[in-house]
């Protein structure tokens, strides 16, 4: 294989969203480290590659069934951020070849998990990824087309908020805690408003083919409202966290993201029916679920070292 066409591969994977995969894999890890003591490099690493294969198959699925139901296709706002890789639609890459890479993604992935619950007494990690590869598959696959149905945006936030975080914390302890589920919850919100930020620009082409994603069903005017209360409440979160002492109070260091939160509500408001001139919000919805992430990781880090 040709370095040009390893790219047009890399492309069709969207590797770059692998941030949400990382931070929750990360943010699991450092509460367990907080808690406990203990790192397992093998485990943390295993938990990251499976969750990432498990992330990759679902963005190619997502863009094989939306090519299927004409959405991609349709859609002439497309941008680094939103409407697929477009590979199927440039005809660099068959949608069977994309639906067989899919596949064999989630074989990976699972075949990790699978690996890492046979190290443990219990089926925990087995069940949890189960949940995964379901949601992961069926987000936009027939007959359930979860992500059609409104209900997508909170499905990804479960699976790459507590779902992961959960799971990469008892991959570390073989338990869990309400600290880790706690701080689960900003993540898993940031994660779906990035899907949520990115559905904008679909608007129309989502509408054309029924897939009524929450921007759709609201309209984009009120769609807005709630991507800045849910971008607010991010933060009430994590201060009420410290507050009932959940989490520690070096955690607090991510509303140092909250500048950067605020300029980006203000461009979504502004913009949020305009394509080109949201597309900074889109960027800095991405970049504060990895700064409120790595900031809370290392809020976690802190607290046991000091």
């Amino acid at each position: 294989m040709n370095i040009n066409r390893l790219k047009i591969w890399l492309k069709a994977t969207r590797a770059p969203f692998l941030t949400g995969s990382i931070i929750p894999v990360s943010l699991g890890t450092a509460v367990a480290w907080s808690e406990t003591g203990h790192f397992h490099l093998v485990y943390f690493l295993l938990a990251l590659a499976g969750v990432s294969f498990l992330h990759l198959g679902t963005n190619l699925t997502n863009d094989y069934f939306d090519h299927k139901s004409g959405n991609d296709r349709l859609n002439k706002n497309f941008s680094q951020f939103n409407g697929g890789s477009r590979v199927i639609q440039d005809n660099q890459i068959s949608a069977k070849g994309i639906l067989i890479f899919a596949l064999a993604c989630f074989t990976v992935g699972s075949l990790i998990g699978l690996w890492i619950n046979h190290q443990f007494q219990t089926n925990v990690v087995l069940c949890l990824g189960l949940i995964g590869v379901f949601c992961g598959f069926f987000y936009t696959a027939t007959p359930l087309k979860i992500g059609y149905s409104g209900w997508g945006e909170a499905i990804v936030g479960l699976c790459f908020g507590p779902l992961v975080v959960l799971g990469s914390h008892y991959a570390q302890t073989q338990s869990f805690s309400w600290t880790t589920f706690w701080a689960s919850i900003p993540i898993g919100i940031m994660i779906g408003l990035i899907l949520y930020i990115n559905e904008f620009p679909d608007y129309q082409a989502d509408k054309a083919v029924a897939k009524n994603t929450l921007v759709v069903r609201l309209g984009k005017k009120k769609a807005v409202k709630v991507y800045n209360f849910l971008l607010a409440m991010t933060y009430v979160i994590i201060i009420f966290g410290v507050l009932i002492k959940l989490m520690p109070l070096y955690t607090l260091i991510a509303l140092l993201t909250l500048p950067l939160a605020l300029k980006t509500m203000k461009v979504a408001s502004s913009n949020y029916d305009k394509i080109c001139e949201l597309l900074p919000a889109n960027a800095s919805t991405i970049g504060l679920h990895s700064l409120i992430g790595i900031l809370l990781c290392a809020g976690f880090m802190l607290d046991k070292i000091l």
